[in-house]
């Protein structure tokens, strides 16, 4: 029997989730629900972790994500809530899944198969998966891209390049196509990278070696890159980064 606990503060859309999961051909049991930030941390301090949480971002003290930092969390969490603009930072959170209000069964059904999924792929030890993942030295062999309003993994040996616009992170892969990347920034992007793969030239952009189809020298000591894909721009290694961007070429 599959454990969840809901985390929701209004009670039409409570009433609502639970009468979708009570229909649903699955074995499910809600142990719990809770409606506030604070309520939550006092329930996972007195109670076994869950299977599965499906929880609300904003809640009547705040946002749900103020709930991981305040107590571990080492069970998978689907976000269900009305506003799209969190999308990103909810898989910081333990997120498999991410739905928007109102919700669909269908929808419904494939974040719960995704976790029937993972739950079978890691022989139920999510935890240790997350804890994994978590690792300060983790290299990461996959990233989350979003494709429309669905989200996707993909190898990072299928990017050619990672670049930030308007504060926002981008990939392009193998095909140049152009994907919105989860991830919060290039400089904690770069630290999750394998170094022998990934080098930051500049602010804006990091890239992959498999992918560099020649560099030539430019102005005040500074190197341009040319990529096996279309770049709306030319890549310019800074002249602080060209002298290591060239001993990283060569120790490839």
């Amino acid at each position: 029997m599959l454990k969840v606990l809901i985390v929701e503060d209004e009670k039409p859309a409570l009433e609502n989730l639970i009468l979708k999961l009570e229909s649903m051909s699955l074995d499910i049991n809600v142990v719990a629900t809770m409606s506030s930030i604070k309520e939550t941390i006092s329930w996972f301090n007195h109670n076994k972790q869950p299977d599965l949480i499906l929880m609300d971002i904003h809640l009547t003290d705040g946002l749900s994500f103020g709930i991981f930092e305040a107590t571990t969390i080492t069970v998978p969490v689907i976000f269900i809530t009305a506003y799209d603009e969190f999308m990103i930072r909810a898989f910081e959170y333990n997120a498999i899944d991410y739905i928007l209000k109102p919700i669909d069964d269908n929808r419904l059904m494939e974040a719960l198969k995704k976790y029937y999924f993972l739950q079978k792929h890691f022989i139920g030890n999510y935890s240790s998966m997350l804890t994994s993942l978590k690792e300060k030295n983790q290299k990461r062999n996959r990233i989350i891209i979003r494709k429309g309003m669905e989200f996707q993994s993909i190898k990072t040996d299928d990017i050619a390049c990672f670049y930030t616009e308007h504060k926002l992170i981008f990939s392009v892969d193998k095909d140049s196509k152009k994907y919105l990347t989860e991830t919060r920034n290039l400089s904690e992007l770069i630290e999750e990278l394998d170094e022998n793969k990934f080098f930051r030239v500049n602010r804006k952009y990091i890239v992959n070696v498999n992918y560099i189809k020649r560099f030539l020298p430019a102005e005040k000591s500074k190197v341009v890159i040319e990529l096996t894909v279309p770049i709306n721009e030319e890549i310019v290694v800074s002249q602080e980064n060209s002298a290591e961007f060239k001993n990283w070429m060569n120790g490839i």
